[in-house]
């Protein structure tokens, strides 16, 4: 064990979070921990870990599930491709490995949805392998502390050195969640270097150029809220890859011009309603505002019945798998009507 790894290791036992809900010798709990913490952050994830765990007690349980219930549990955590990965890997996992989980990161890094560091992290955490992992609090460490700076390709390789040189060979799940916590609780954005067991040592001289974060660019978008008094809300599955890909949404169309032919396009018959008041979503590369507009005094003789990639809804828990602002609206629809 290097001098790094050590007063790392030390400033965990007394400042680290030893607490969290996933810090059990558990490679199915630390999968879907590992998957969920990719791009949100630990308050974020406690309440949707308990919720999935809950209704997917097992890899089995998560391999025999369809995916709309996944996407249902997942509804609201974002970045759904994680979801569809997981499923996707669980049902690999019983096919090719029955149901036991490998025991090397090069085998979980071949699963859908994992990387070299998330594969890492759950062999680390699960059983205890030496393997280094490099997410977004751990290369800002290492970055500050050898004063490694830039993207490309050469940095990710003098990164990836630097974490392997100081992952020890012993106390290796300790040591992967120390230099985690490290990032996420003292060696922030804006650091707290007064605070740091490594600013002895440390290159970073406080001057880092925060980075240039130019406007998110906006995307408009017009949803129809189809009521019908007796069944609900109409619901539409969306394609299976792309924004919200297989989850449950309300018709739509890039311009309000465009909206009745898709509303139409659906065998609906009604009157388009004026737009209400839009809804912002920021997704990480843009901002999506939704334009919802009700569409009401629907023919009894439309043709859209329920199965296939349409449904109606009339809410209830946990419903369908929807995004979260789209869940917002079909809620507020049903509250009014």
């Amino acid at each position: 064990m290097d001098h790094f790894s050590a007063k790392v290791l030390a400033w965990y036992r007394d400042h680290g979070r030893h607490d969290l809900p996933w810090q059990i010798p558990d490679p199915y709990a630390r999968w879907l921990a590992e998957v969920m913490l990719q791009q949100t952050t630990v308050s974020a994830v406690v309440p949707y870990y308990h919720r999935f765990l809950s209704a997917f007690p097992s890899v089995q349980a998560l391999a025999q599930a369809s995916l709309d219930e996944v996407l249902a549990s997942w509804s609201g955590l974002g970045y759904y491709a994680r979801a569809r990965n997981l499923h996707a890997a669980a049902r690999l996992l019983m096919e090719r490995h029955a149901g036991v989980f490998p025991r090397t990161a090069d085998e979980w890094a071949a699963l859908p949805g994992i990387g070299p560091s998330t594969a890492a992290a759950i062999v680390a955490f699960a059983f205890d392998v030496q393997a280094a992992i490099l997410d977004a609090n751990v290369r800002r460490v290492l970055s500050r502390y050898h004063g490694v700076a830039g993207r490309d390709a050469k940095t990710e390789r003098l990164l990836w050195g630097h974490a392997r040189a100081h992952t020890p060979a012993d106390q290796v799940a300790a040591y992967t969640q120390a230099i985690m916590d490290l990032g996420a609780l003292v060696c922030r954005k804006t650091p707290d270097c007064s605070a740091c067991p490594l600013a002895d040592g440390c290159s970073f001289d406080g001057e880092e150029a925060p980075p240039r974060r130019p406007p998110k660019p906006e995307r408009a978008v017009y949803m129809a809220v189809i009521v019908e008094p007796e069944r609900g809300i109409l619901l539409v599955r969306r394609p299976p890859r792309g924004i919200w890909g297989g989850l449950w949404s309300l018709p739509e169309s890039a311009a309000l011009a465009s909206l009745p032919a898709a509303v139409q396009a659906l065998g609906i018959e009604g009157d388009m309603g004026e737009p209400h008041p839009p809804l912002w979503h920021v997704f990480t590369h843009f901002r999506l505002s939704i334009t919802p507009v009700r569409v009401g005094r629907v023919s009894r003789g439309h043709g859209v019945a329920e199965g296939g990639d349409a449904m109606w809804y009339k809410g209830g828990t946990p419903g369908p798998g929807m995004p979260a602002p789209v869940r917002r609206l079909v809620n507020q629809f049903l509250e009014a009507s």
